[in-house]
Formats: C-alpha cells, structure tokens, sequence
C-alpha cells in the first residue's frame, strides 16, 4: 500500500509539473484537467452510437450535461466526407453522473434517431504482425 501510494503521488507530481512546464500538449482543447481525471481512473467514457449526422459535439454535450459534469463529448467524423460517423463518446467526471446518463438515455430519441447509450469498451491492442510493404523477397539458393 505505501509503495502504490507512492508511485502514485510520484506519477501525479510529474503530471502536474509538466501541466505547468508546457510539457504538456497545448492543442489539447480540455487541458491537464481531463488528463488527470483519465489517469486517475475516475472519469467514466461511455460509448453513444446512432447519432444523428446532424448532431455536433455541442450539442451532444449540452444534453447529456443534464445527467452531470461532461468533461469531453466527441463525434466521431470521416476524415473524407468531414461527416459524421453517426457515433460518440462522453465522458464524466464520474461513474454515478455516467451511470445515470447511460440509464436515463439508453434508447431514447436524439434528433429524430433513438441512440444507444453504454460503457465505452478500452481500445483493442493490434497484433505486432508485419504489415506486407512491396512484393515479397525473391528465393535464394540457399533456401
């Protein structure tokens, strides 16, 4: 216990000193705020899927502001098309303020689509398989 608490301390110090030493990535639009909570593990990111494509990251936010501190609300876009996905994430600030969204909005209509409301899964890790770049090497007689 001593020793997790310590690392602890010692992890958040270097996040608080590289906040204030411009470290710290400043095209981030939610700052040093949102990277502690994360860390923390206190935020709570939950997964939005049927939006409308109409529907914007303000918009997302406002309404599921009603539920409790919203420290992020991102649409995802096709990079292409500047369009949206038709899915999201919100973050709280905490897993109450997430639980209740998820039991408050799960189902319900958003901009005329009914959307679905769940906890956000942790990203998948990619196989450190070899990505195949140009034709294959020629045999050798050695071979």
């Amino acid at each position: 216990m001593a020793i997790g608490g310590r690392i602890s301390k010692i992890i958040l110090s270097n996040l608080l000193s590289r906040s204030t030493t411009g470290c710290l990535s400043s095209s981030s639009s939610f700052g040093p705020h949102s990277i502690l909570i994360s860390r923390r593990g206190i935020a709570s990111k939950l997964y939005v899927a049927g939006l409308s494509f109409y529907t914007t990251e303000k918009a997302l936010s406002d309404v599921f502001s009603q539920f409790g501190q919203v420290v992020e609300a991102t649409v995802m876009m096709d990079k292409v098309s500047s369009r949206s996905k038709g899915f999201g994430f919100i973050t709280f600030a905490s897993e109450l303020e997430a639980e209740k969204a998820i039991n408050e909005m799960d189902r319900k209509t958003l901009h005329g689509r009914v959307i679905h409301v769940e906890l956000a899964k942790p990203r998948r890790a990619y196989s450190s398989a070899p990505i195949a770049r140009g034709p294959p090497e020629p045999l050798t007689d050695q071979q």
